[in-house]
């Protein structure tokens, strides 16, 4: 299973590098929204029950782990692009010398802005200027998340966004094989669930937490964004593009 996986990998990882720029910015904004929408269901049911939460701390982590990774499915299931899938699907074909390094930079590059402007799109219309946040608990809690989050110092950041992608590039690429629809479902939500329980960095949902809580009022500022999403982003290049697209590809290739 594990050759399958690499040589299923390199397949993707080649098709994804060679997309038609067209193609290639679709996706990536759909990926994005695909992650802001996980986002939004993760907040709503995470932080919906203020009482029962407030005893029993991991029951709002536990909520939220279990709705966010509806992002992951939808993205799974329709072959949008996410910056942080890429990490690790891109390596095999790269060290393969099928793409070159430049290649690969370029495509991360594209994607990673890509899924800010899907993510951007969905949390101002249909979150932000729909009103899902409006009331109370959601709105104070989204405030509360993006302040915390940008409040973390860069080493913090940037191990917990190691553990982020670690978690999203083994869901992803445990789903390489999955035959139907259930396998590829619970592939997505048990690593993914982790991250998000453990509170983990992923550089491309907080293109939705964080600016959905400045848009609420939070008291960020876009350079305390641009801090947290480049220290998120290099811990998550780590955790994807090492952990799991390199270290998988020198475990389980031919000899």
């Amino acid at each position: 299973m594990q050759k399958r996986q690499l040589q299923l990998a390199l397949v993707a990882g080649t098709a994804k590098a060679t997309r038609p720029i067209g193609r290639l910015a679709v996706l990536s904004i759909l990926a994005g929204a695909f992650i802001a929408l996980g986002g939004v269901l993760s907040l709503i049911l995470g932080s919906g029950f203020p009482a029962a939460t407030a005893a029993n701390p991991s029951l709002g982590r536990l909520l939220s782990g279990l709705a966010f990774p509806v992002g992951l499915f939808l993205i799974v299931m329709t072959g949008a692009d996410l910056f942080t899938g890429n990490n690790a699907l891109l390596m095999p074909a790269a060290l393969r010398r099928n793409i070159s390094a430049t290649t690969v930079l370029a495509n991360w590059f594209m994607v990673w802005i890509g899924n800010f402007i899907g993510a951007l799109l969905l949390t101002y219309f249909l979150v932000y200027q729909s009103g899902l946040v409006d009331s109370e608990p959601y709105r104070s809690a989204i405030v509360a998340i993006a302040q915390t989050k940008t409040a973390l110092s860069p080493w913090v950041i940037f191990l917990r966004g190691i553990g982020a992608n670690w978690c999203v590039c083994l869901a992803v690429w445990f789903g390489l094989t999955a035959d139907n629809i259930a396998h590829k479902a619970l592939a997505c939500w048990i690593p993914v669930a982790v991250f998000v329980m453990l509170g983990f960095e992923h550089c491309i949902a907080n293109m939705f937490y964080i600016p959905c809580g400045m848009m609420c009022g939070a008291e960020v500022t876009m350079a305390n964004l641009a801090y947290n999403l480049l220290w998120s982003t290099l811990g998550n290049v780590v955790g994807g593009a090492l952990l799991v697209g390199t270290l998988f590809h020198f475990l389980h290739k031919e000899k």
